[in-house]
């Protein structure tokens, strides 16, 4: 141990505190000690008890008062509440304003204003005039006098709340109008009640709560004897040898303890110093009682020993040693002055800590590598997210070379020749392979040695790799002149293939890469080739996918002359959707517009959606209404989900939408029917834009409800625009702020073609919409009487050959003599099998469009059938003579029969 010069064996654990006790053995206190330090400890308890007892006192005190004051506040509230309460009651009470306007108020009011005061409890009701002058009083001598209070609010229409000190005691009164029933003050009420009326219940509280208080005084009292008496027992019995063996262990536990302290005096000597002060500091023998800045201490050391002021884990290097210093002064609370100091070796702890460091640097990479890349699925984005993350926590620059392959999702094939993909580093002038530059790499490079090994190799001085040089000796030179030095290129390997490769280079600090290094370099890499081939198999499919879905959609949109078109298909950010649209010539110069939404994404959404619209076309064949349409649709849906059930039972996914119009151009009606789908848009030839109520069927798929359409009246010139949900709706916003920016975009496009009309629209939409967009704006054209001809044919064999001669004079006055033959020969077969074999009336109609159509009517819902005639039939050969000299021809159902059809070229 080191001792004091000139003291006893005994040492303070700190300047200040109680007194010393000698290390070495001593005499016991006498009895007149052991009764002097209980009459201390004695006098400490009374204090303890002393305190407690004021402070409980206090809070009684402060609960009386607290109580006190609420009860006031109360009961304030409470006559206020009830004076305003009564006297607007009395002053609405049926009969008060009427009563005011009789001579005699007094007869009517006083008995009136007794009875309510005795039934609420008031103190009075007085009924006044707006002079102030009183109709009714408790005390009939005071009536007819002036009242005494405020009342020009009251007057206004408003109410009057005061406290007064009344000949009856402290009282508040309310004053209200009483209005007649235009609204005019005819006279005013005013109640008051006295706070001795409504006090009474809490005077009556007061003594049980001052009870209450004396409990608890008694109990908080008792409750702090026990403790006073129980700390006077537990401090009673310890005596000097007690103290003795407890500062005995407080020395050998400050000597024993592996951190130095210090204790310095106000006039910078050293008081104390233990022995691992000694041994961190090196100090002399006789260090005890010298000035700090004479024991050889470092001029940094020494100076804060001296200055005495606060320090907390300061390093200081003594000699070879890193010490974290931590100091306080000693007189912060009354001690006397100067400081204690403690001394902890912290060389190892900062050795191991810079290893711990490393590590954790390291791992926190990895962890960012697994969240920070592969964040999308492509591959040039997620080769630049190693590129970046890379730099410059791990190398100075980084780049990422793959196959051409790679990039476009097929699998690699061999080969030294690679395609940059991704650059990062700490300046922008660095002489690298730009990105997109194809890189063929010469054997010797170790690039092209860990494409063919498939190992990692490390290059630590470039300047001495002739391999690596030998790739181009120009760009190798400029590479080396900027300051690279060093390089490790990793290959980026999913299972067995080699997808490209990874280069990590180094340029500011002066270290080589070294083994660790190369087996972060290698997890790195070993993560990022995971998410580059996952983003490889992606874009593969993908690929696939967007194939298929452009193969399914329209090339080219048929020619018909109802209908000036234009449409838009937008793919979704990620993923293959299933929108579609379609535009479908029918009989009759009609034209039906489709358009639809498979729900979800990916292949199995455009086979489904390729499904569908084969099924459109065909039943768009049938001419079938668009209800009809919709309703088979739906059965196809359903047949698809039931197909395609997983076997585990679980629902099926198959879902769609669906829109289906039908105009016509001759009577300028559009027919539209919808299953769960977003509804058209029709913009007016004077620029009004609305959304005509069609009505919304369940979604295709659902089964069970029918299908309802809408009959709209088009005017020449407008536009219907058809639509699919990723237009007006997405995560960030709702349906209806979708429609009203579609409303508002088609507003600005008045007037504009169905191409200017589509740019307008997509113009308010994202650059990559969440989901897919479909878009179809068709601007209507009529078919003209001066291109229509109408004759009802009677039913009689005989009127065929008049039928046929104003068909030929129509074709003639159309400048179509050359189709004459042909036609009469159709329309002649078409009118005789309906005169046969139909029922009246029966119709004929001639339409010149882009082709003549000849139409033929009648109330008969038997369709003929084309036929071969046997060598020995008599008939049967005049609809397969239709089929030879019409390009098409077929059958359309209407509500009152059907009309079969017959199609020409123009010439």
């Amino acid at each position: 141990m080191v001792r004091l010069p000139g003291r006893p064996e005994t040492r303070p654990l700190r300047p200040s505190g109680p007194p010393r006790a000698p290390l070495g053995p001593r005499q016991e206190d006498t009895g007149a000690d052991e009764g002097r330090r209980g009459v201390v400890r004695r006098s400490l308890a009374g204090q303890v008890f002393f305190l407690q007892v004021v402070i409980v006192l206090l809070l009684v005190v402060s609960a009386v008062v607290a109580q006190f004051l609420q009860v006031r506040h109360d009961i304030n509230r409470e006559a206020r509440n009830r004076s305003v309460a009564v006297a607007q009651s009395f002053a609405n009470a049926p009969g008060t304003a009427a009563a005011l306007r009789l001579p005699d108020p007094t007869a009517v009011l006083q008995p009136k204003a007794e009875a309510a005061r005795k039934a609420t409890g008031v103190d009075f009701i007085v009924v006044m005039n707006t002079d102030g002058i009183r109709y009714t009083h408790p005390k009939p001598d005071r009536i007819g006098k002036k009242f005494v209070g405020t009342i020009g609010p009251a007057l206004a229409g408003g109410t009057v709340v005061e406290e007064v000190n009344g000949t009856i005691g402290p009282l508040v009164q309310a004053v209200v109008p009483v209005k007649d029933a235009s609204g005019k003050v005819v006279g005013l009420v005013s109640t008051g009640i006295t706070l001795a009326h409504v006090g009474g219940a809490a005077d009556r509280q007061l003594p049980l709560l001052l009870a209450a208080a004396a409990a608890a005084l008694a109990l908080a009292t008792g409750g702090t004897a026990l403790v006073s008496r129980r700390l006077l027992r537990q401090t009673h019995g310890l005596g000097p040898s007690e103290m003795t063996r407890m500062y005995e262990h407080h020395d050998a536990v400050l000597h024993a303890v592996r951190e130095g302290v210090l204790i310095v005096g106000g006039d910078g000597r050293l008081l104390l110093a233990n022995d691992e002060a000694h041994r961190l500091l090196d100090l002399p023998e006789d260090a005890e009682q010298r000035h700090v800045r004479e024991l050889g201490l470092d001029e940094e050391t020494a100076a804060l020993l001296d200055s005495g002021r606060v320090a907390t884990d300061e390093v200081h290097l003594v000699k070879d040693r890193l010490l974290a210093v931590n100091q306080r002064p000693t007189d912060l609370r009354g001690g006397p002055p100067g400081s204690v100091t403690t001394l902890r070796d912290s060389t190892e702890l900062r050795a191991l800590s810079g290893r711990a460091e490393v590590a954790r640097e390291r791992l926190n990479m990895l962890y960012d590598a697994g969240v920070g890349i592969g964040t999308s699925l492509d591959v040039t984005r997620t080769a630049g997210e190693l590129a970046q993350l890379a730099v410059p926590r791990f190398a100075d620059f980084a780049t990422v070379d793959l196959f051409d392959a790679v990039l476009n999702g097929e699998e690699p094939k061999p080969g030294t020749a690679l395609r940059r993909a991704a650059c990062s580093g700490i300046h922008e002038d660095a002489p690298l392979y730009p990105v997109g530059e194809r890189i063929r790499f010469v054997p010797t490079s170790p690039q092209a040695r860990s494409l063919i090994t498939g190992q990692s190799v490390v290059e630590p001085v470039l300047r001495e790799a002739p391999g690596w040089r030998a790739q181009d000796m120009e760009r190798t030179g400029q590479v080396v002149a900027y300051g690279i030095h060093s390089l490790i290129t990793v290959p980026l390997r999913a299972g067995n293939l080699v997808l490209g490769l990874a280069n990590f280079w180094r340029s500011q600090k002066p270290q080589p890469f070294d083994a660790e290094e190369l087996e972060l370099a290698e997890e790195l890499v070993a993560r990022a080739a995971v998410s580059i081939d996952n983003a490889r198999r992606y874009t593969r499919e993908h690929s696939m996918a967007v194939t298929l879905q452009r193969s399914l959609l329209p090339r080219s949109l048929p020619e018909q002359g109802a209908l000036e078109i234009a449409y838009r298909y937008l793919p979704a950010q990620a993923g293959v959707g299933g929108d579609w649209f379609d535009v479908l010539p029918l009989s009759g110069a009609r034209v039906a517009l489709v358009v639809g939404d498979v729900v979800g994404h990916g292949l199995h959404a455009a086979a489904t959606m390729g499904r569908l619209r084969t099924a459109v076309h065909n039943f768009s064949s049938l001419d079938l209404p668009p209800d009809e349409l919709l309703g088979l649709l739906d059965e196809l849906v359903a047949r698809i989900d039931q197909d395609e059930t997983p076997s585990d039972g679980a629902a099926a996914v198959t879902g769609a939408t669906c829109l289906y119009a039908v105009y016509d151009p001759v009577s300028r009606h559009c027919t539209v029917a919808r299953a769960g789908h977003p509804p058209p848009a029709l913009v007016r030839p004077d620029g009004t834009v609305e959304f005509p109520e069609v009505p919304a069927g369940p979604p295709l798929g659902l089964g069970g409800l029918p299908f309802e359409t809408a009959d709209l009246e088009l005017a020449e010139g407008s536009r219907l625009v058809l639509y699919t949900d990723g237009l007006v709706e997405d995560r960030d916003r709702d349906i209806d702020d979708g429609l009203a920016l579609l409303s508002e975009a088609l507003g600005r496009a008045s007037g504009a073609s169905p191409e200017e009309t589509c740019q307008a629209v997509l113009d308010v939409l994202p650059d990559r919409p969440s989901d897919d967009v479909a878009l179809l704006v068709a601007r209507t054209h009529a078919l003209g009487p001066d291109r229509v001809a109408e004759w009802q044919v009677p039913p009689d064999p005989a009127a065929v050959s008049g039928i046929r001669a104003s068909v030929i004079r129509q074709l003639t006055d159309w400048g179509l003599e050359e189709q004459s033959f042909t036609t009469e020969l159709i329309l002649s077969e078409l009118v005789t099998n309906a005169i046969r074999y139909g029922r009246a009336p029966i119709g004929v109609r001639l339409l010149r469009d882009r082709t003549l159509i000849c139409e033929v009517s009648d109330r008969s819902t038997t369709s003929p059938h084309l036929r071969y005639a046997a060598s020995t039939d008599e008939g049967g050969r005049g609809l397969f003579l239709v089929a030879q000299l019409a390009d098409r021809w077929g059958t359309r159902y209407t509500t009152n029969g059907k009309i079969i059809w017959a199609e020409q070229p123009l010439p």
